[in-house]
C-alpha cells in the first residue's frame, strides 16, 4: 500500500530517490513523464518500460519488493528529519538551491540542517588541500576578510586543510558558511569537526545528498565536490596539489561556466603545483586581492537579486502564461547557451509533454529559436 499523509508528497519524492539504481538523471526523467513522485512509483510495469533509460532493472526497483523496503526507509527518516530539525529538499522545491538546478548533474534531492538561505545572493566556495601549509592558512583567512563586505555564503566541504580553516575563519567574521558533506547528516567527518559543525549549524548550515547513516565512502566524495561547485557563483582554490579533490571541484567549477580562481604560490611548493597550473593554462584567474573576485565575480554590478538569477529585463511575466514564464526565466539564466529539453523540463518543473507544446508556441511567437537536438535558446 502506498503510504498516505499531511508528507504524502515529499515520502514519495524522498522514497523515489532510496531506490536502488535510481540517481538524480533518471529520476528528473521519471519525473519528467509520470508528473509526480506518487504517479511514477504507482505507475505499471507496461507503461514504464515505455520511458526512455527505464530497463528492467529499473522497473523491478520500482514495483518490487525494493519499493516497500523505500517506503519503510523514507518514513523512518522523515520522522528522524522531523526530531532532529532536518529540512529535505526535493529538487522541485522552492527551496531548492535555484544555483543547482542550473547543472546538468545536479542531486535530485538535499538534507539541509542550517540557518543560512541557500538561495543568497552571492556564494563563494573556498577549496584546497587537505594538507596546508601556514601560508595556505594566511591566504585563506585574508580571503574571508575580504569577503566580509559582500556578506557572502561562504561554501566548503568540512575536510581537513583549507576548507575547515575557510569554515572556522567565516564563523569568526561573522559570516554565514555551509558545509557540503560526503556523509549523512548524521556523521559527521572527520569526526574531531564535530565543534565547528555544530556552530555551523546556527551560523551557515550543514547540506549533503547523503541519506542518514551513510558512511564517508570515498566514492562519495568527488560527487560531494560537485555540489560545492555549483552551490557558487565562483571557486576560489588556496592550495592544490596537482592530483585532488580540489582541483575535482575547480573542474567542475569550469564544467558548469562557474568563475574559478587561484592562489599563487612558490614554484617548488606542491601544495600550490595545482593552483599554478590552473593559473598557467588559464583555467583560472590570479587571486591576489579581493578586487580580483569581485571584477570576476561582477557582484558589484547587481547580478543577482533575492538569490536567484534575473530574466532579461526585455520579458515581462505579463505577457506569458506562468508555464511559458517559467521556460523563459530558464532560459535567461542561461545567457548564450542552448538548453536541451529535458534541461528545461526539469530546470522549469514541468512535465517533459507540456514543454514539448510550450516551446514550439514561443518559437511561433518568436521568443525563442530551435536548434538541432532538441536545443532552444532565447532569441
Amino acid at each position: 500500500m502506498l503510504h498516505s499523509s499531511p508528507d504524502d508528497t515529499l515520502f514519495h519524492e524522498l522514497a523515489l530517490t532510496l531506490l536502488p539504481g535510481i540517481g538524480p538523471q533518471l529520476t528528473r526523467q521519471l519525473m519528467s513523464y509520470g508528473g509526480s513522485a506518487k504517479n511514477v512509483l504507482m505507475m505499471p510495469p507496461g507503461k514504464l518500460r515505455r520511458i526512455p533509460g527505464v530497463g528492467e532493472a529499473t522497473v523491478k526497483a520500482l514495483t518490487g519488493p525494493e519499493r516497500e523496503k523505500a517506503f519503510r526507509k523514507a518514513e523512518a527518516d522523515l520522522k528522524k528529519a522531523e526530531k532532529d530539525g532536518v529540512e529535505i529538499l526535493f529538487y522541485t522545491s522552492k527551496r531548492f538551491p535555484s544555483r543547482l538546478k542550473l547543472i546538468p548533474d545536479a542531486p535530485a534531492i538535499l538534507y539541509y540542517k542550517g540557518t543560512a538561505d541557500l538561495n543568497a545572493p552571492k556564494s563563494v566556495a573556498l577549496v584546497g588541500t587537505r594538507k596546508n601549509t601556514d601560508y595556505g592558512r594566511e591566504q585563506t583567512e585574508r580571503i574571508v576578510r575580504g569577503l566580509v563586505p559582500h556578506r557572502p555564503l561562504v561554501v566548503s566541504g568540512l575536510a581537513y586543510g583549507i576548507d575547515i580553516i575557510a569554515h572556522r575563519a567565516a564563523l569568526q567574521e561573522g559570516l554565514e558558511t555551509v558545509g557540503v558533506m560526503a556523509t549523512g547528516l548524521d556523521r559527521i567527518y572527520p569526526h574531531t569537526h564535530q565543534k565547528t559543525a555544530e556552530k555551523m549549524r546556527e551560523q551557515g548550515g550543514l547540506l549533503t545528498e547523503f541519506p542518514f547513516g551513510t558512511p564517508p565512502d570515498r566514492y562519495n566524495f568527488p560527487a560531494r565536490n560537485r555540489i560545492i561547485a555549483g552551490l557558487s557563483d565562483g571557486t576560489v582554490v588556496v592550495e592544490a596539489a596537482i592530483k585532488g579533490g580540489a582541483l575535482i571541484t575547480a573542474e567542475l567549477a569550469l564544467s558548469y561556466d562557474r568563475d574559478v580562481l587561484a592562489v599563487p604560490g612558490n614554484l617548488g611548493s606542491e601544495a600550490s603545483a595545482g593552483c599554478n597550473a590552473l593559473i598557467k593554462s588559464n583555467k583560472a584567474a590570479m587571486y591576489t586581492e579581493p578586487l580580483d573576485l569581485e571584477q570576476l565575480l561582477n557582484w558589484d554590478a547587481a547580478l543577482h537579486q533575492s538569490g536567484k538569477f534575473r530574466a532579461v529585463p526585455s520579458y515581462s511575466a505579463d505577457d506569458f502564461t506562468p508555464e511559458e514564464f517559467a521556460i523563459v526565466t530558464v532560459l535567461a539564466a542561461a545567457p548564450g547557451r542552448e538548453l536541451h529539453m529535458d534541461d528545461i523540463a526539469w530546470q522549469a518543473q514541468l512535465a517533459i509533454y507540456a514543454v514539448a507544446s510550450l516551446l514550439l508556441g514561443l518559437e511561433f511567437r518568436g521568443v525563442v529559436r530551435a536548434m538541432p537536438g532538441k536545443k532552444f535558446a532565447l532569441v
